[in-house]
Order: structure tokens, then sequence, then C-alpha cells
């Protein structure tokens, strides 16, 4: 078997994890697909290094658009999506989003997976740190929280991912039960990713090296196609296990996998 068709197994595979931890956790999956794809994607005939990172960026945000709207749609028909917290936050999320893309475009390549891993390290801490409910705090429409939801979009872009491994910890850092960030998370997810991702496509599009064969603007095609394949079934069922499980599991998980992927990223 060629390393194309490898390429595109792994691809298959990395989706159904993907679409299980989406609707377990409520992340669109871009802890796991970032330094996938940034490992394999030479496979693919991709090996010049301004391109691998924002390329392995931009289709994990493409990606998390399609199975974060699945996982979303699963944790609304349980229950666990909160208008309100959407309306809050939603407008900051998006603006942060398109700055973060802007951001990650003009970084030296080399710093992008140092501050991946190290913005993955502090998630894991505050999980592991904070394992029992915060005091309810109201959630509304103001400066803090229009200023925290621009940061959250600013490093989702930066390390291309959801929203979900930072907005989950602060909506119970809020008050808000677990199971409810997950499918919150989910939802927001889907705007953030989408905006994100729209931003890469037009920065690829704009920058002066020549772009891969099935790409558009820095989302490679092929790659997407082969995660959202399978993850969109197995969504499902991340989501019915998050109802299940109890909400210190739930974070134990999150934190145990957050530390393995920010190691994996920050020693590469």
């Amino acid at each position: 078997m060629d390393t194309t068709m490898w390429f595109f197994v792994v691809c298959l595979v990395l989706g159904c994890c993907v679409g299980l931890l989406a609707g377990l956790l409520g992340i669109g999956g871009g802890l796991l697909i970032v330094p996938t794809l940034s490992s394999v994607l030479p496979w693919a005939g991709i090996s010049s290094p301004i391109l691998i990172m924002p390329m392995a960026l931009a289709t994990s945000l493409a990606s998390i658009v399609i199975t974060s709207l699945s996982s979303a749609l699963s944790h609304y028909r349980l229950g666990n999506v909160q208008p309100y917290v959407i309306k809050a936050l939603l407008p900051s999320l998006l603006m942060g989003g398109v700055i973060g893309s802007v951001i990650a475009d003009r970084l030296p390549v080399n710093y992008l997976p140092r501050i991946f891993g190290g913005i993955v390290w502090m998630l894991a801490l505050q999980m592991m740190f904070s394992l029992r409910a915060e005091t309810a705090r109201a959630l509304s429409f103001t400066t803090a929280h229009v200023l925290n939801g621009c940061i959250i979009g600013i490093l989702s872009s930066l390390v291309g991912i959801g929203g979900g491994s930072f907005t989950v910890p602060y909506l119970t850092y809020c008050g808000i039960k677990m199971h409810k960030a997950i499918g919150t998370a989910s939802f927001c997810g889907v705007f953030l990713a989408a905006a994100g991702m729209s931003s890469f496509i037009v920065l690829g599009l704009s920058q002066p090296e020549p772009l891969f064969k099935y790409s558009v603007g820095y989302v490679y095609l092929p790659a997407l196609i082969g995660i959202t394949t399978t993850s969109v079934f197995t969504t499902k069922y991340g989501a019915k296990l998050a109802s299940r499980l109890s909400t210190s599991i739930i974070k134990r998980i999150f934190a145990v996998f957050l530390l393995l992927v920010g190691a994996r990223m920050f020693l590469t």
C-alpha cells in the first residue's frame, strides 16, 4: 500500500477517534487532528515546513465545522445546549477566531507547535486541579465575558481547535454543569471553527508559496474528507457516553488527554 493510501486510512481512523472525543468532551478534535496531520502530511507529498502547520490547523478547523455540528445536534437532542450562554459568548468567540488565524499566519512556523503544546498543558493543569464544580456565576453579555470569549477565540485559532478545550473549563468555572457545558461548547465550536477556517482559506489563497493540489487555501481536501467521513458517525456514541459518566471522570479523561497531546507537540 503506497503512502497516499496509508495517509487516507490514517485520516479515516483519526475521524473515528475525533468523533468520539467530540461527543464525549465537547471538543472538535483539533487537539488530536493537528499533531497527527503535522506528522502525516509529508506522506501526501506536502513537505514544505512553511505549509505543513498552517495546513494542519486549517484542515483541523474545517473538519471541526462538520464534526462539531454532528456533536451539537446529538447534545441538543439530549437537552445539553444552553441558548443564553451561546448568546453571551458567540459574537466575541467569532471575532477572536478571525484575529487568531491572522496571528497564526504571521508567526514563525517553528513557534506554532510550541504554542500549541504550552496552551494545551495549561488546559490540562486547569482541569486536573479543578475537579470540583465551581460556585455558580451568572453568565451574561458583559465586558468580562466578551473579553474572555475573544481570548478563547484567538487561542483556539492559534492551535486549530473549535474552542471546546477552552470553553468547557470556562463554562464549568461559571457554574454550568459539565454535561451542559460540553453540549454548549460543541454548538459554539461550529461557528468558531467556521470563522477560523474561512480566514485560513483567504490567507492561504493570498500567500506567495505555491499551494498543494487538492487544497482550498490552507485546507487540504483529502484529509478533510477522510476525517469527516467517519467522525460524523461516532459523535453520537460519545455524546451518549458523556451523559452516563460522572463529571469528575470526564474531567480526568479530559486532563490526561490534554497532557499527552501537549507533550507530543511541545517536545517535537
